[in-house]
């Protein structure tokens, strides 16, 4: 079967924007196309997430003007886009397709949407055994962090360092929405929000979307740019289990194992990770159960500066959803900077000779049930 490559990427620059979320989508798909040097009509494959009135794939399709023979609607939280890479390289292996596009756009910020907070629940949703309490997103992460560092010991400072890294990085990139310096003093300063997490603990909340184009190999040949490659993929869904999962692992532990080995690829030879940051207990987490440590050695591990542009692995380099953008799923993102890194093309905060990365995108909530999906890609 042929290996489909990334051609084309593009991140929406505004962290607030009068724009719709149509308007956001078509925009950053006509922007990821000239970066591959591709079309519209090129295009007939399409990938987006389903679920939200008016925006999900029929909408979008229509207002973009595609007329593609191969839609994914596959709606999985954050890790959707993550997840769409793999479903349009396994497409165009079929034939189904041999130019896939994938847009995600979003206002969260401009509409007021307080990402992370309780939301109403709708009664057909299992959710609702959850609702009654009035849990939300940041409980149940901060309960999950309560737990980590109850059994191994994790500290908030541990925590922060997660923080300062990714906003060493949002300083380099021009695009963050906060740009400046912090500490692991000022994190644990910042207001408490659901206890262990800190304010400076949590993602921000902005507006934003972007688009990657998957192709064949056929059609990487004539284009501008080097592709990057799929090197390996793999996805996973994790929830309660009638009570029997331990809420300390994390569906990384299914998908890092099978990517990296479908990859031939070892922890070593990651250069730089993309890794879901909504609430820093989520990378630490996740870079324990992707085996670049053992469990629960997350604390020790994310310290030292090893996170950090010249540390043993550069995570988030755009400065991630606790510091640059997370319009509410931010895996489209982690694929954008991993291609850009691949590329050459992120200035001052270019990881030097980077050609491999890894992507890893989380959705749901830790506490409940979550995705994950992993992506291991490429310099072509």
């Amino acid at each position: 079967m042929p290996d489909a490559l990334i051609a084309g990427v593009h991140e929406f620059p505004e962290r607030k924007t009068a724009k719709s979320v149509l308007e956001i989508q078509a925009l950053s798909a006509r922007a990821a196309l000239a970066d591959a040097g591709l079309s519209p009509q090129d295009v007939d494959g399409y990938f987006t997430v389903a679920g939200n009135p008016g925006v999900g794939p029929l909408a979008t399709v229509d207002y973009l003007n595609l007329t593609p023979r191969y839609v994914d609607g596959t709606t999985i939280g954050g890790s959707s886009f993550v997840a769409h890479v793999n479903h349009a390289a396994a497409a165009i292996a079929e034939g189904r397709c041999r130019v896939a596009l994938i847009t995600y756009g979003s206002t969260s910020r401009s509409s007021g949407i307080a990402v992370g907070t309780r939301e109403r629940i709708a009664g057909e949703y299992v959710d609702q055994f959850e609702g009654l309490y009035g849990i939300s997103t940041v409980g149940l992460y901060a309960l999950v962090a309560g737990r980590h560092m109850h059994v191994y010991g994790t500290t908030s400072a541990q925590l922060a360092e997660v923080a300062v890294a990714c906003r060493r990085h949002a300083g380099l990139n021009p695009l963050a929405l906060y740009r400046e310096p912090i500490t692991v003093e000022d994190v644990l300063k910042s207001p408490m929000i659901s206890s262990p997490l800190h304010l400076l603990d949590c993602c921000v909340i902005t507006d934003g979307g972007g688009a990657v184009v998957v192709v064949h190999p056929d059609v990487a040949r004539d284009l501008r740019k080097p592709p990057v490659r799929i090197l390996g993929s793999a996805e996973a869904v994790a929830h309660a289990q009638a009570g029997h999962r331990d809420y300390l692992t994390t569906a990384a532990a299914q998908t890092g194992p099978r990517a990296l080995a479908e990859a031939s690829v070892s922890h070593d030879e990651i250069d730089m990770a993309m890794i879901y940051d909504s609430f820093t207990i989520t990378v630490l987490m996740t870079l324990e159960d992707l085996g670049f440590c053992k469990k629960g050695e997350g604390g020790a591990f994310v310290s030292g500066g090893r996170l950090g542009l010249g540390g043993e692995l550069p995570i988030n380099t755009d400065g991630g959803g606790l510091s640059s953008n997370h319009p509410g799923m931010r895996g489209i993102f982690l694929v954008v900077e991993a291609v850009k890194q691949l590329r050459g093309e992120c200035g001052e905060r270019q990881v030097k000779d980077c050609r491999t990365a890894l992507v890893h995108g989380t959705g749901g909530t830790l506490g409940t049930r979550h995705s994950g999906a992993t992506l291991v890609l490429g310099r072509a």
